[in-house]
């Protein structure tokens, strides 16, 4: 069975030939320092190298930025960009740009995806993370309040650029998933209440996510910290699943599965149990696995793999990845 094939029949709660293989998230500089100092080769050190090396399904992610190189950047992070009205419409020419990917990129990524090789996967700045990139983190929180006709127009223009720019994407291939990069929730659940959710995001999701339903393309939402109180939200909005599902922010994939069993999730392998010696580490694997044969679960470190991790370590999970990834029945997939 090729590469997609597994993708969607998981995806579809089918059963594969095993569970797919991924690490969803870049590698970490620090992580890899970590790793180049103890051996690892630097000859395919971009994260499609890395993760060829290592044994993972190819997962080609494409990151739709909606604002120009030449958009004003905030002077730290989570510094604001612009404060009023007036400073949206004064970067507006540097905003929505129809050439954010490299289309000989995509086009290459077409082609293994025709073959079967290939998941695309593509992120979409969502409505509340762009708006926050805009505002910075504290005036974007406020902006709710008090420039509630500002969120809205951003969003109102950012779901047009999203469906626009979705559309000539699709002339190409269509995306197996996509993201809405948002990070809307904290370690203790939502930013944001669900009355502001229902007005200042909700509408702008539904005029998209038919977009992608359109397409056959799955829609994620990807959000850090406590997520499962919002996944009622995200359903109703008509998002099919999440990642990362970070557990140290409390939440459970198998939990997750309990109360909402149509929810898709990519994620969920305690980051630190790679590092808490190889019993636990074992034992996290066998566990997420578990819920995995199931389907509609691909499991992969809840975010960034962190420098605690060696690569003596990463190695022997990958190796245990292996073989947790086989199916009853089937054979096992070596690396």
């Amino acid at each position: 069975m090729k590469n997609r094939e597994r993708f969607k029949k998981i995806m579809n709660f089918e059963t594969p030939d095993r569970i797919p293989r991924i690490e969803f998230a870049s590698y970490w500089d620090k992580t890899l320092e970590r790793w180049y100092s103890e051996g690892l080769e630097k000859e395919k050190s971009d994260d499609i190298g890395l993760r060829e090396g290592f044994g993972f399904d190819d997962y080609r992610q494409f990151w739709i930025q909606p604002y120009k190189n030449s958009c004003p950047e905030p002077p730290h992070h989570g510094a604001p960009v612009i404060g009023s009205d007036a400073g949206y419409s004064g970067i507006r020419k540097e905003l929505y740009p129809m050439n954010a990917y490299d289309p000989r990129e995509l086009e290459a990524a077409a082609e293994g995806q025709a073959a079967g090789d290939t998941v695309i996967w593509i992120t979409l700045e969502g409505f509340f993370w762009f708006p926050r990139y805009l505002l910075g983190i504290e005036k974007h929180l406020y902006a709710f309040y008090d420039m509630p006709d500002l969120i809205h127009r951003i969003n109102d223009e950012l779901a047009d650029y999203h469906c626009e720019i979705f559309e000539k994407i699709r002339r190409c291939c269509s995306p197996d998933f996509m993201t809405f990069a948002e990070d809307l929730s904290y370690n203790m659940g939502p930013m944001i209440s669900k009355n502001f959710f229902d007005e200042f995001l909700l509408p702008y999701y539904r005029r998209v996510i038919p977009e992608l339903d359109s397409a056959g393309t799955l829609g994620f939402v990807d959000t850090d910290g406590k997520v499962e109180e919002i996944i009622p939200w995200y359903e109703e909005a008509g998002m099919r699943g999440c990642l990362p599902v970070e557990c140290n922010a409390g939440n459970d994939p198998l939990r997750i599965r309990k109360n909402h069993p149509g929810w898709l999730m990519i994620g969920g392998i305690e980051k630190r149990a790679l590092y808490s010696g190889e019993v636990k580490m074992k034992e996290e694997v066998t566990r997420k696995f578990s819920l995995a044969r199931g389907g509609g679960y691909i499991p992969s470190v809840d975010h960034q793999t962190p420098p605690e991790v060696s690569l003596e370590q990463y190695r022997k999970y990958t190796a245990e990845l292996a073989l947790a990834a086989v199916i009853d029945g089937g054979a096992e997939q070596p690396l």
